[in-house]
């Protein structure tokens, strides 16, 4: 009897070290298998609006552009990769990354630590701010102190206008920078707090347009490529690709064709 109760309990032992043994390499492999199924298939899906200019928008021909599109296409060719892009609304976005219907996302995502908690983000590619915009003949306001009592053209709900609130601006509702810029021309409003990327794709495509930036507010908003989390491998490969773009001048490159400028920093 004690024999058998020996072996009894060695079996067990071994089972269950054997089980433990295969959730553990299960969970590695899953962890870091993303990025070889990837190079396996020779593509890599991406998750995108499309509907976002100028980071991620189609074209009069009717072609997905943009400057998140040709970040994209530069990393996936950077890892010897094809690119296969998933157009989807915003608000479906990270329920597509969970679903896997994609292996990553590009379209301006933004990093905090809610989303931190839940994915994995690459090293950050562009940098946005908060830049206080005025008409070009306004020599009033020189700083975001100049905004109070002063009518700013804000979206209620953003983060801008919790900004001009702060500085005491009275608040006119618009639909977004493009409504914004037309209050500004028409001397609606004296003012309005944006996006500094938005600004640079204004002037890009409209450098006469008689607005202009008197400050930029200190904080900065970063964006990255989103992952499920525990892809190390991918993860790595990307910011090596995103690193390596950036050291070339590519990035510049790409940076300069859609902004005019360095949007990395």
């Amino acid at each position: 009897m004690k024999k058998i109760s020996l072996l009894i309990t060695a079996l067990i032992t071994v089972a269950i070290v054997s089980t433990g043994c295969g959730v553990s390499n299960s969970s590695s492999t899953q962890q870091s298998n993303s990025l070889s199924k990837i190079k396996s298939d020779g593509v890599i899906k991406i998750g995108t609006e499309g509907t976002y200019a100028p980071f991620t928008f189609h074209d009069s021909n009717g072609n997905l552009t943009g400057f998140d599109v040709d970040i994209a296409k530069e990393v996936a060719k950077r890892l010897g990769v094809k690119t296969k892009f998933v157009e989807t609304k915003w608000d479906g976005m990270f329920a597509g990354l969970d679903a896997k219907r994609f292996d990553i996302v590009v379209n301006e995502v933004g990093v905090n630590a809610d989303r931190q908690k839940k994915y994995d983000f690459s090293n950050p590619y562009i940098v946005s701010k908060a830049v206080l915009v005025v008409n070009s003949d306004n020599n009033s306001i020189k700083s975001f102190e100049d905004l109070k009592g002063k009518k700013s053209a804000q979206s209620l709900t953003s983060n801008f206008a919790k900004i001009a609130t702060k500085y005491g601006a009275e608040l006119v509702q618009d639909d977004g920078f493009n409504a914004s810029i037309d209050l500004l021309t028409s001397k609606r409003v004296d003012a309005s707090v944006n996006d500094s990327l938005s600004y640079l794709d204004l002037k890009k495509q409209k450098p006469n347009a008689p607005v202009k930036i008197v400050a930029t507010y200190t904080n900065a908003d970063k964006s990255a490529i989103l992952f499920r989390k525990g892809n190390t491998e991918l993860i790595a490969a990307v910011n090596k690709a995103l690193a390596d773009m950036k050291s070339d001048g590519t990035y510049l490159k790409i940076s300069n064709k859609w902004f005019g400028t360095d949007v990395s920093k």
